[in-house]
């Protein structure tokens, strides 16, 4: 959803860059050559245009088409920022007026120190929402039979000492060469 978003802003970007610089060319051209830019335009065809939209009238279908797909848009786009919403890891409340939440970079951060800081794990990534811990670990020494189960232990003891409103479901998954050999 965020590669979309950024795409899309990215693309509305462009899009508003290039009506600007095609506004500017057409006003510098209308103030250059007023005569001949009431008959053209420099790059569009602003004046022919004009003529036809002047004879569309408010209420026809064209106009009522264009206006339902506008509406439409407006409503997915709606519904999805309504979808979107916070992606805050909640925490018990301390008092009935305060209400505490952490994002799920920090609780992916606090499992991957505890995670990283245990015997025979060269590395580990991550990733963490409130439904949910997963874990990649990486380990030469030890097998994945030998590791998991107390990677998982560490991160569940872990997951318990923060004040969550829900445990997440953590998965826990080794790579190590001593599996593959």
């Amino acid at each position: 959803m965020r590669l979309f978003v950024r795409l899309l802003s990215t693309l509305l970007a462009l899009a508003a860059a290039a009506a600007g610089a095609l506004l500017v060319l057409e006003v510098g051209w209308y103030w250059a050559r007023p005569a001949q830019a009431r008959e053209s335009g420099l790059v569009v065809p602003w004046p022919a245009w004009r003529d036809q939209l002047g004879a569309v009238g408010w209420d026809s279908f064209a106009v009522r088409l264009i206006a339902g797909i506008a509406a439409a848009a407006g409503l997915v786009l709606v519904v999805l920022a309504a979808v979107a919403g916070s992606r805050a890891v909640r925490l018990t409340d301390p008092a009935d007026e305060v209400s505490v939440t952490t994002s799920p970079r920090s609780l992916a951060r606090m499992v991957g120190q505890a995670v990283r800081s245990q015997d025979n794990v060269t590395s580990a990534s991550v990733t963490a929402s409130a439904k949910r811990v997963r874990v990649r670990a990486t380990s030469r020494l030890e097998s994945e039979g030998e590791l998991r189960p107390r990677l998982s232990a560490v991160v569940t003891e872990l997951l318990s000492e923060v004040p969550l409103v829900r445990q997440p479901k953590v998965s826990v998954v080794v790579d190590s060469p001593k599996d593959r050999g």
